[in-house]
């Protein structure tokens, strides 16, 4: 696939069901692993699924349901209205799990992420207690980062994180990339080679997010304009990000690749900037622990 703006943005809406929110196949992303969902579910619809020779993690966006399986049952999750509302319930599912979501509040919605693999890792709910939050960057590159399903985690490839960036600051800064998989000498991971899905959600209507994707070579480089709901590929390269100013962005990431790891390299233009950071914005964090109480 030669990615442009046309091929790394995926909009929100194309569906004709009025469920599924978005989605891409690894197919349709002409890449090796990631597959991705979100669905919209009211009170006391049911969705089921089956992972097959997969592992996958369901995130609750917004709403309470109950997710029954055969590795396990969980019974009343979720507890933001949103996810500009608290912090992040999720379930890992391994390889061949048939489950099912019930929701128990209108306006339930939930992403859905999978990938191949070989290897068998136990269920498990992940609670907002296991999520922990690092502010990182400085001044208006600040920005807030939830681990969900982070490096370390007991599975094969996925890793999970939620990221949230104050309006008119800069995420994902400096751009940096994971698309070589490279090691020290004592087997270390300096940066690997990592698909990665960002699925956007704005505070307010007509918000949005400016994304640009690239790459050393210049074969990819395109900036794309991503609003509520909407997906952004990034095959390889670099990917910073900017929130419009006045409108809170937030994007959940699901990564794959070469090792369950975030090792990453920032471009050597702009990593400088680093040095410049003497502090924090003060509007951070957004969602905390204290919400869940």
């Amino acid at each position: 696939m030669r990615y442009t703006e046309e091929t790394l943005l995926i909009r929100a809406g194309r569906s004709d069901d009025p469920r599924l929110l978005n989605r891409v196949t690894a197919a349709e992303a002409e890449w090796e692993f990631l597959n991705f969902e979100a669905r919209r579910l009211d009170k006391n619809m049911v969705w089921s699924g089956e992972t097959g020779s997969n592992e996958a993690a369901l995130v609750i966006l917004g709403g309470r349901c109950t997710v029954t399986s055969d590795k396990g049952t969980w019974e009343g999750i979720g507890r933001r209205p949103n996810v500009f509302s608290g912090m992040p319930y999720a379930v890992y599912l391994p390889r061949g799990t048939s489950f099912t979501v019930t929701a128990l509040t209108d306006g339930l919605e939930f992403a859905y992420g999978w990938v191949p693999t070989d290897e068998d890792h136990p269920a498990r709910l992940i609670t907002p207690a296991d999520s922990e939050i690092e502010i990182r960057g400085g001044h208006n590159a600040t920005r807030q980062i939830n681990g969900i399903i982070p490096p370390g985690f007991d599975c094969h490839r996925l890793v999970v994180v939620e990221v949230y960036t104050p309006g008119g600051n800069w995420s994902s800064y400096p751009p940096h990339k994971h698309d070589v998989h490279r090691e020290d000498e004592q087997g270390n991971i300096l940066e690997a080679d990592l698909e990665e899905i960002y699925y956007y959600k704005i505070d307010k209507p007509k918000g949005y997010a400016i994304q640009r994707v690239y790459n050393d070579d210049r074969t990819i480089d395109s900036a794309v304009v991503a609003h509520d709901n909407d997906i952004v590929l990034v095959p390889e390269g670099y990917h910073p990000v900017s929130a419009a100013y006045g409108y809170d962005c937030y994007y959940l990431n699901f990564l794959a690749g070469s090792a369950q790891s975030l090792a990453n390299s920032d471009d050597p233009a702009y990593a400088w900037v680093k040095e410049t950071w003497t502090g924090k914005d003060p509007r951070l964090p957004i969602v905390t622990h204290g919400m869940e109480g």
